[in-house]
C-alpha cells in the first residue's frame, strides 16, 4: 500500500508497466477503515510522454472502498497514474486488467459487491443476434435477442418453454436490460412489476423503480400468445403501476404510455410530465377527449388522449402520501393514499381541503378522497391503496352510475368503503398478514380488486385472497369470503388466455445485502390453483381499547367463509356486549347473543353459525375491545409435498448437498458456492459453470447462529424498535416453537440461514424446522418478530434459500436426488439445487411444534413468562405442572395492541400434570403464564 503526505496539491501514483499493452479497466483499493476511501480520482494513461485522460476514467462522490472501473474504450500505454485532490489519500493495491477480458472479473481481487462505476455502452452488435439455451431432460429451454437500444447491446426479446410451479425464468424483468446482465445503476435497486393488462392480443406489463418521477432503465413488456415477452425500445421507466383502457380513443393508457389497437406505442415523456403514475381516471367533463393522471405524490394531471398533451391540475391536493387508486363514478373522482411522511414531504400549503384536516390526528395517516370537478372532500385519513368500480380497468359512460370501491386499513383491520349516490358506508375486514402496516405506507404495491374471469372478482390485501361479488352495494353485500393466504408480494393480477397471472415484486435491493440485484416474475396458474396455498386464516379488530357510546353500532365485520371464529371480548369496565348479525347480506341485523364481559371473556362461534357480517353495541360507554381470529380447519398435509420435495434432505441423511446462494450482481446469474466448488448457474441455461472463488461474498454469505434453544423452546430476540409484546424497546425476548431435537447442532455443512428477504420488503424466517413471515417497518432495518406469522413447518436440511428468476430455490439436497423439472444438479453431481415456486412452501406441511415459556424453570411468583408465539397453528395443547400446589394463569395477547387479557387460571397440584385442551378454533397472537408464588414449573404447548 501506499500512503500519500497531507497537502492542498493534488496526489499521484504512477503504475509502470514495463511495455505498452492494451487496459481495459482497472480495480482500485483504498483507504484502511469506513469512511476514508478515495472520495474522488482521475485515471491517465501515458502517450508519445504525455499524460492523457483515460476515457471514463474519473470517480466523484465515492464512498466504497473497492471500485471496479471500466474504461470507456481501450487504452494502450506503457504507465497508468491515479491523481487525486484529496488531502490525503490511501491506495492499498491497483489492479490492472488488460483488453480482451471480462470486465471487471468480480471475484479476483474485487467482492461481489464492490461499487461498479458506470461502464460504457455494452458492444452493439451490427444487427441483431440472439443465443439459445436448450435443457437436458426435455425441461425446455430459451432463447434471447439482443439489438441495439439507446446505443448500446440490450436484451429486446425473450422466449421459452422452461415452466417450474407456474413460473417461466425467460419473463424475469431487471431495472437493467444491457445484454451483459451487470448491475450497477443508482436509484434502480427495485424491480416490481407494477400494473399488467391484456390489450391487443398481447399482455402488457410495467416495472417501476423506487423513486424515479423522472424516468428509469426500467421497461414496458408485452408477451405474445407464443410466450415471447418483447422488450420495447420506447421505454421510458419510473415509478409506475397504472393502467386504464380508454373506450371512446380505444387506447390503453398505462404509465406514460398510451398503445392503440394495433400495438402502437406513444410516449409523455417523464422529464416533461414528472410522476409516479399509480391511477388513470375517467374525465369528469370530457371523458372522450381527456383522462386523469394521479401520482404518488397525489398530482393531478389533466391528459388529452389524442395528443397526449398535459396539464398539471393540481400539485399536492389532499393530505397524506404516496398516492394509488383512484376511480371515476357518479360525479367523482376518488383518489386514495396509504402514507404519510411525518411532515418532511407535507405541502400544506398546496392542500384543497378544509383547514381541519391540516391538523393531524394521533392515528391519522393516508387518505381517502374525492374530487367533483371544483371541491375536493376528505372522506377519512386512513391508509387506503385500491379505488376501483365493478368495469375495473376498462370503464365506459354505462358505468357512470356505478359503485365505487376503495381497501385500506388501520391498526385494528381491512377498512372496505364503498360509495353509493356519493356517500360513503363502511366495511370490515381481517387481515391474513402484517407486512402492510408500517406507517410511510411503502409495503403495499399495489392490492387490487380485478376480474380473474370467475364469478367473481378478486380482491387481494395482506397476504389474503377474496373473492367478492361484482355488484357489491351496502344494501347488496353478500358473497365476500376467503380463498387463500399466500406469500408472493402481488402488485397486480389478471386474467390472460384461459389463465390466472400474478405479477410479483421479488427482490429489492434496497436495504437486502443478500441480492446482488433486483428482479420479478410472473406467475401463470388456475384459480383452483390457489386453493392449495396457504389456509384461510386471519384476525382483526373492531375495537382497540376505543371509546364507544352507550347503544351505538359499530361497523360490519366479515364472517363469511372462514370455518372457525373465536371473538375476543374485552373492555375497561363491567358491559354487556351485543353481537348483531348480518345473515343475507341485505343490511339487515339482528341480535346474536349477548354477553356480561368484566375484563375478558372469549366466545366461538359453533360450527353451524351461518352470517356474511357481524357488528357489536355495548349497553354502555366504554373503552371497549373486540377482537377476531378467524381460522381454516383444512391445512397442508405433509404428504401432499412429499413427492414435490423428496430431493430436500431429511433430517436423517447423512450425506447432504449443502451450498450458499446470491443472485449475482455481476450479471443474471445465481452464485453458488459449495465447499470449495463455485459455479454461476445460468439464467437462461439452467447449468452449472465453474467460476473463480470470492473471499468476500463468501464471507457475506457465511450463515451464524441468531437464536438459541434451552429446554423450553427457542429463544429469539428482537431487536425491533416497536415491540408490541413484552417491554418496549430494542430488546424483546421471544420464544418459539420447537421442532426435531437436531435443529439443536449443527448439521455437517454448519448452520442454516436463519433469514432472508425473499419476497421485497418482508423477510422469511427459517428457524427450527418451521419457516416464518416477518414483516419489516423499515428496510434495513431488525424485522418485527412479534408480528410474525408461521408458514409451514418440515424435517429438512436446507442450507440455504433464496428468490432469483422469479423461483424460489432451496440448497440442501440428498446426495441421491434425481434430476427433474425442480432438481438440477452440476455435471460432477456434487452439487444440486431445488427450484419451485414461494407458495409451494405451504405444501411442506401446517405448522407444527412443542415447547413453551417454562421447563423445570424456577420462577418467581406475579413475574409474568416470556411471550411464546401462538398464532397460525391449529390443535393446541397446553400441559401445566409444578413442585408445588399452585395457580398458573394463562394470559393472550388478541391484537398486538391492548396488551395480554387473562385466558383462564389452573390450579396446579404438586407433581402432578395439567392438561387443557384449547377449544378447536381458539386462537391469538402470543401467550404467556404467571404463577401466584414462587416454584418450579412447566408451561409446556403442544401444536399439532
Amino acid at each position: 500500500g501506499w500512503v500519500s503526505a497531507k497537502s492542498d496539491q493534488p496526489h499521484w501514483l504512477i503504475a509502470e508497466l514495463g511495455k505498452p499493452v492494451g487496459i481495459a479497466g482497472v480495480h482500485v483499493y483504498s483507504g484502511w477503515r469506513a469512511g476514508q476511501a478515495i472520495s474522488a480520482l482521475e485515471l491517465e494513461y501515458r502517450k508519445a510522454g504525455a499524460w492523457q485522460k483515460v476515457p471514463r476514467g474519473a470517480v466523484s462522490d465515492n464512498t466504497q472502498m473497492r471500485l471496479a472501473i471500466a474504461f470507456g474504450e481501450v487504452v494502450t500505454t506503457d504507465a497508468l497514474r491515479l491523481v487525486s485532490s484529496a488531502d490525503q489519500i490511501r491506495v492499498r493495491e491497483l489492479v490492472v486488467w488488460p483488453a480482451g477480458t471480462e470486465l471487471p472479473r468480480l471475484g479476483t481481487g474485487v467482492s461481489e459487491d464492490a461499487a461498479l462505476v458506470p461502464e460504457p455502452p455494452a458492444a452493439m452488435p451490427e444487427r441483431p443476434n440472439h443465443e439459445t439455451y436448450e435443457s437436458s431432460l426435455g425441461r425446455g429451454g430459451s432463447e434471447v435477442r439482443f439489438a441495439p437500444v439507446k446505443n448500446e447491446a440490450q436484451m429486446v426479446s425473450a422466449s421459452g418453454t422452461r415452466l417450474i410451479s407456474g413460473v417461466y425464468p425467460h419473463f424475469t424483468t431487471y431495472s437493467q436490460s444491457r445484454k451483459d446482465g451487470r448491475f450497477f445503476k443508482k436509484a434502480h435497486q427495485e424491480c416490481g412489476i407494477g400494473g399488467i393488462i391484456p390489450w391487443a392480443d398481447k399482455l402488457w406489463m410495467i416495472t417501476y423503480a423506487p423513486h424515479q418521477p423522472r424516468g428509469s432503465d426500467h421497461k414496458l413488456y408485452s408477451i405474445d400468445a407464443e410466450l415471447t415477452m418483447t422488450i420495447h425500445a420506447e421505454s421510458v421507466g419510473g415509478t409506475p403501476a397504472a393502467r386504464m383502457i380508454h373506450e371512446e380513443s380505444e387506447q390503453l393508457f398505462i404509465a406514460h404510455y398510451a398503445i392503440d389497437k394495433q400495438g402502437k406505442i406513444r410516449v409523455i415523456d417523464p422529464k416533461k410530465m414528472p410522476a409516479r403514475v399509480t391511477a388513470i381516471m375517467r374525465h369528469l367533463v370530457d371523458p372522450a377527449n381527456y383522462v386523469y393522471l394521479y401520482d404518488m405524490e397525489n398530482m393531478f394531471y389533466e391528459v388529452n388522449v389524442h395528443s397526449l398533451e398535459f396539464t398539471r391540475l393540481f400539485e399536492d391536493p389532499i393530505p397524506g402520501y404516496h398516492g394509488k387508486g383512484g376511480f371515476t363514478a357518479q360525479g367523482k373522482v376518488v383518489v386514495s393514499n396509504n402514507g404519510e411522511t411525518g411532515g418532511k414531504l407535507d405541502h400544506r400549503g398546496l392542500w384543497q381541503v378544509p383547514a381541519s384536516y391540516k391538523k393531524k390526528g394521533p392515528e391519522d395517516r393516508g387518505c381517502l378522497a374525492t374530487f367533483d370537478g371544483s371541491t375536493w372532500e376528505v372522506i377519512e385519513r386512513r391508509q387506503y391503496t385500491e379505488v376501483t368500480g365493478p368495469q375495473g380497468v376498462a370503464p365506459t359512460a354505462e358505468g357512470k352510475n356505478d359503485p365505487v370501491w376503495a381497501i385500506g386499513w388501520d391498526k385494528r383491520s381491512l377498512r372496505l368503503q364503498v360509495m353509493e349516490d356519493g356517500a360513503f358506508t363502511t366495511f370490515l375486514l381481517p387481515k391474513g398478514c402484517l407486512n402492510n402496516d408500517a406507517e410511510h405506507g411503502w409495503f403495499t404495491e399495489w392490492p387490487r380488486i380485478r376480474d380473474i374471469g370467475q364469478d367473481a372478482l378478486m380482491m387481494d390485501m395482506h397476504g389474503l385472497f377474496f373473492a367478492f361479488p361484482k355488484r357489491f352495494t351496502a344494501g347488496n353485500c353478500a358473497g365476500i369470503e376467503p380463498i387463500a393466504s399466500h406469500i408472493r408480494y402481488i402488485p397486480d393480477f389478471c386474467s390472460w388466455n384461459g389463465q390466472l397471472v400474478l405479477a410479483t415484486d421479488e427482490a429489492s435491493i434496497q436495504g437486502n445485502p443478500l441480492v446482488g440485484q433486483p428482479q420479478s416474475n410472473l406467475w401463470f396458474g388456475k384459480f383452483e390453483d390457489l386453493k392449495q396455498w396457504g389456509p384461510r386464516n386471519g384476525a382483526g379488530s373492531i375495537y382497540m381499547n376505543d371509546p364507544i357510546g352507550a347503544g351505538v353500532a359499530s361497523a360490519p365485520f366479515l364472517m363469511n367463509g372462514f370455518p372457525r371464529c373465536v371473538v375476543h371480548l374485552a373492555a375497561d369496565r363491567p358491559v354487556s356486549y351485543t353481537l348483531q348479525i348480518d345473515k343475507n347480506g341485505d343490511g339487515s341485523f339482528s341480535d346474536y347473543k349477548t354477553f356480561e364481559v368484566d375484563g375478558y371473556h372469549a366466545h366461538l362461534l359453533p360450527e353451524d353459525f351461518a352470517a356474511q357480517w357481524i357488528r357489536v353495541t355495548a349497553n354502555r360507554d366504554c373503552n371497549a375491545t373486540v377482537s377476531f381470529h378467524l381460522t381454516d380447519d383444512t391445512y397442508q398435509n405433509a404428504a401432499a409435498g412429499a413427492e414435490l420435495f423428496q430431493a430436500v434432505a431429511e433430517l436423517d441423511d447423512q450425506t447432504v448437498t449443502s451450498a450458499l446462494l446470491f443472485p449475482a450482481k455481476r450479471n443474471r446469474h445465481l452464485r453458488v458456492i459449495n465447499g470449495d466448488s463455485w459455479y454461476d448457474f445460468t439464467k437462461f441455461g439452467f447449468d452449472f459453470q465453474a467460476t473463480h472463488a470470492d473471499a468476500g461474498l463468501k464471507k457475506k454469505l457465511t450463515v451464524r447462529p441468531e437464536f438459541e434453544v434451552d429446554d423450553a423452546s427457542v429463544i429469539l430476540i428482537s431487536h425491533e424498535n416497536r415491540a408490541i409484546v413484552g417491554k418496549k424497546g430494542n430488546r424483546t425476548v421471544l420464544r418459539l416453537p420447537k421442532g426435531s431435537d437436531r435443529y439443536d447442532r449443527p448439521f455437517e455443512f454448519g448452520h442454516p440461514r436463519m433469514h432472508r428477504e425473499i419476497e421485497s420488503e418482508r423477510m422469511m424466517a427459517n428457524i427450527h424446522g418451521t419457516f416464518y413471515e416477518v414483516p419489516f417497518w423499515i428496510v434495513g432495518q431488525p424485522a418485527l418478530y412479534t408480528k410474525m406469522r408461521p408458514v409451514c413447518s418440515h424435517n429438512k436440511q436446507i442450507s440455504d434459500f433464496t428468490t432469483w428468476n422469479g423461483l424460489l430455490v432451496l440448497a440442501g439436497l440428498k446426495a441421491d436426488a434425481q434430476e427433474s423439472n425442480h432438481v438440477y444438479k452440476s455435471a460432477d453431481g456434487g452439487t444440486s439445487l431445488w427450484l419451485g415456486g414461494i407458495d409451494d412452501l405451504w405444501k411442506l406441511g401446517k405448522p407444527v411444534g412443542v415447547g413453551g415459556p417454562w421447563k423445570d424453570t424456577a420462577v418467581t411468583a406475579g413475574v409474568p413468562s416470556d411471550p411464546y408465539l401462538m398464532t397460525g397453528y391449529d390443535q393446541k395443547t397446553l400441559e401445566l405442572s409444578a413442585n408445588q400446589d399452585c395457580a398458573i394463569t394463562v394470559a393472550v395477547d388478541i391484537d398486538h395492541w391492548t396488551g395480554f387479557h387473562t385466558y383462564q387460571t389452573f390450579q396446579v397440584e404438586a407433581g402432578r400434570t395439567l392438561t387443557h385442551k384449547f377449544p378447536e378454533g381458539y386462537a391469538a397472537h402470543w401467550v404467556r403464564v404467571t404463577a401466584d408464588k414462587d416454584v418450579t414449573a412447566t408451561a409446556w404447548f403442544v401444536y399439532q
